[in-house]
């Protein structure tokens, strides 16, 4: 009785936080009025391990890393489209990367345009990209079993994600859900990924079941 007493604190504790990381443009509304197709690009992602590695490794891993995140959102749209109605539709993110890369953009120089251009050139309504910081690698999955003393250490804690949703036209910010990655999110990028969307569904901007009464920002 104690462990589901428990489990339950966590998820209001872990909803409540979820909805004051949410940040929404009081202009959504009117920039989303028109969109249809949206691209998620890979994250940008900044590795601090405690391994000593090169330089060269360690932006691999860092790339890795981005893309994971960029088909565990994918994946999760996927999903959820079969039990929830979407006001827009996602480009399949083998497009996005094949089209950016026939533009020369590559991992490495995809953060010197701006969401305008990569609207342009990927020819959707807006972009879904974000910013990944870890100390480990949660693409190849980490050990959820957690106590009080590695919070008291600083164990559990394995870094921060943001997800952001800005206007092709504009290049303005629509929407960010901001999270610590630790213990609780998940064995790996998908977990983490299935975890902080589902506690922000009630929040994510095109939803058409979503409670329209929501605070912005």
């Amino acid at each position: 009785m104690k462990n589901i007493i428990a489990f339950i604190y966590t998820l209001i504790c872990l909803s409540a936080s979820a909805q004051k990381n949410i940040y929404e443009s009081e202009k959504f509304d009117e920039l989303s009025r028109n969109h249809s197709n949206l691209a998620i690009i890979p994250f940008l992602t900044n590795l601090e391990l405690k391994d000593q590695i090169s330089n060269e490794e360690l932006k691999n891993l860092e790339e890795k890393e981005g893309y994971a995140v960029q088909d565990a959102l994918e994946t999760y749209f996927s999903k959820r489209k079969k039990k929830k109605k979407f006001s827009v539709e996602f480009q399949n993110i083998k497009n996005t990367n094949a089209i950016l890369k026939q533009n020369g953009i590559s991992y490495d120089n995809i953060d010197v345009y701006s969401v305008k251009q990569l609207a342009e050139i990927l020819e959707v309504d807006g972009i879904i990209s974000g910013t990944l910081d870890l100390n480990v690698l949660l693409s190849k999955g980490v050990p959820t079993e957690f106590s009080l003393l590695d919070y008291i250490k600083g164990s559990a804690n394995y870094g921060r994600i943001g997800v952001k949703i800005s206007d092709g036209t504009t290049g303005k910010l629509l929407w960010k859900y901001e999270k610590q990655i630790n213990k609780k999110s998940g064995k790996n990028t998908t977990d983490l990924i299935e975890l902080m969307m589902k506690l922000a569904s009630r929040k994510f901007p095109y939803d058409r079941e979503r409670p329209r009464d929501r605070k912005k920002g």
